[in-house]
């Protein structure tokens, strides 16, 4: 039997049109070389070996389901519409790599490069909750053009995608071809004063279908979207186990990369942009043994330190100096590390950075002591912060008292050389659940299963006149990512070495 009639995605499909045949031509390379004759295409479309048996379940599959189940309660009788989101254009033909929305993969359990332009709706049932269908864009029989000449999704040029059957095999949920995504999104609800709600900004091209559609309230879609994107984040405040595992990996691999970056610092100093030579060392780990990274790295060295978010790196890495490195490796479910260290160039802290590096050390020792459940998010902050301002006032740089410097009402001198916060929450987004209102976020207590970071720092600029000349230029972070659990926490970044004597100890085994 022909494949043309043994895959159950099979149809008759006329031959492109002109304008058709111009996009698949515009989209490939060696447009003018472009076969274009029935022969070709009858040759082409022939001769292959069958399709293989549709894949296992994915492993997240059934956690996705219960986080699906959790929005659904929470939405009775609306239609919840959650897009992968289109691929993006880099420059003129190329895209850049997929990474779908985060509380798409969330729901699906679908990680790196899976499914541009797929959109998960959750379709309310008369009889309450709702079924989760998917509309993706299956792959094109090896009869059809996009086989062989679509640069943007056919299999000559993107490899195999998945047949409505694979993806169905891989979730266990209902999907459905992208075509028939519009008329869905549009159709009746079941139940009088349900509403159509979408994630907003994760697709444009979804938001405008449903622009004059009769489902929808104009003076209540903003609100209703936003009340959607606050749930999906708040759904993720606390990790299930599937997750906390997926981090763990991510961490695990940061480590290796963070061993690869001491590695690289003797190549780093020998090279004009060593900052380069650190980032690329650590990418390399990141792409070999997860999907890449999670963020932008920031390899700052000497003074680049002291810029929270310097990620040019291309600055000289000097002996005698200090290198910041933020980076986190994300792993192919999409769930990110956030891990900071800062190295001396050397392999050993001259007695300045050394009483730096102390001082940090000890503001983020501070913020683990109350890493626990009871405890609130905003009380790591305020422990390190009790920890910066005291020794900032010991070495007579406050112009003020620590105690007034740390009042809310007429303080914050010490936030000079701090100006960014302890902790944020991590899991899918390095921020992750950033939409979460604030009695959730930074007023909720703390329970098991939260992952955060603990991140302080002290940052003296080199044109900084207020601070002891050899203090410029000198910028210092800790960053490391925190699970807690029943009775306290866990350091899931500890494999890395944190003290001075330990991180000196460490970078001598390396090199």
């Amino acid at each position: 039997m022909s494949e043309a009639t043994s895959t159950p995605e099979a149809v008759d499909r006329p031959l492109p049109s002109e304008d058709e045949e111009q996009r698949l031509a515009d989209r490939g390379s060696n447009r003018s070389q472009r076969p274009s004759s029935q022969a070709f295409r009858d040759f082409i479309a022939g001769g292959w070996a069958p399709r293989p048996a549709p894949p296992e379940r994915l492993a997240a599959a059934p956690w996705a389901a219960a986080r699906r189940e959790r929005v659904s309660a929470a939405f009775p009788g609306d239609r919840l519409v959650l897009p992968a989101g289109p691929l993006k254009v880099r420059s003129n033909d190329t895209d850049y790599r997929f990474r779908p929305h985060s509380a798409f993969a969330h729901l699906t359990g679908l990680g790196a490069d899976r499914e541009p332009d797929a959109v998960l709706v959750l379709e309310p049932l008369a009889g309450g909750g709702h079924e989760a269908q998917l509309f993706f864009r299956p792959r094109a029989e090896r009869t059809d053009d996009e086989f062989w000449a679509d640069a943007r999704y056919g299999e000559f040029w993107v490899g195999v995608r998945p047949s409505l059957a694979d993806l169905e095999a891989e979730l266990g949920l209902a999907c459905r071809h992208v075509d028939g995504l519009a008329a869905a999104l549009v159709a009746a609800l079941p139940a009088p004063g349900g509403r159509v709600r979408v994630v907003p900004g994760a697709d444009p091209g979804v938001e405008a279908l449903l622009v004059g559609a009769d489902v929808r309230s104009p003076d209540e879609d903003e609100a209703g979207d936003a009340a959607l994107a606050e749930a999906l984040s708040e759904l993720r405040l606390v990790k299930d186990a599937w997750e906390v595992e997926q981090l763990r990996d991510a961490v695990a691999a940061t480590a290796s990369g963070f061993a690869d970056v001491v590695r690289s610092l003797t190549a780093a100093v020998r090279h004009e942009r060593g900052e380069r030579v650190v980032e690329s060392a650590f990418e390399g780990v990141a792409r070999r043994e997860g999907n890449g990274v999670g963020y932008e790295t920031i390899a700052a060295a000497g003074p680049h330190a002291c810029t929270l978010h310097w990620i040019r790196n291309d600055g000289a890495v000097r002996p005698g100096q200090l290198v910041l490195v933020d980076a986190g490796v994300e792993a192919v479910s999409l769930y990110t590390a956030d891990v900071t260290r800062t190295l001396p160039v050397d392999g050993v802290f001259t007695e300045p950075q050394r009483r730096v590096y102390q001082a940090v050390l000890d503001a983020a020792d501070a913020a683990f002591a109350v890493a626990r459940p009871g405890s609130r998010f905003r009380d790591l902050h305020a422990a390190a912060m009790e920890v910066i301002a005291a020794r900032l006032e010991e070495w007579g740089l406050l112009p003020v008292s620590a105690a007034e410097a740390l009042d809310p009402a007429t303080g914050g001198q010490h936030r000079r050389w701090m100006v960014h916060g302890t902790s944020h929450h991590l899991g899918l987004d390095v921020h992750d659940c950033a939409q979460a209102r604030r009695e959730m976020y930074l007023d909720a207590e703390l329970v098991p299963g939260m992952v955060f970071t603990i991140e302080p720092g002290l940052y003296f600029k080199a044109d900084d006149e207020l601070v002891p000349e050899e203090l410029r230029g000198t910028g210092v972070r800790i960053e490391d990512d925190v699970l807690v659990t029943e009775d306290g926490c866990t350091n899931l970044s500890a494999a890395l070495p944190r003290t001075p004597d330990d991180v000196e100890a460490w970078m001598a085994s390396l090199r």
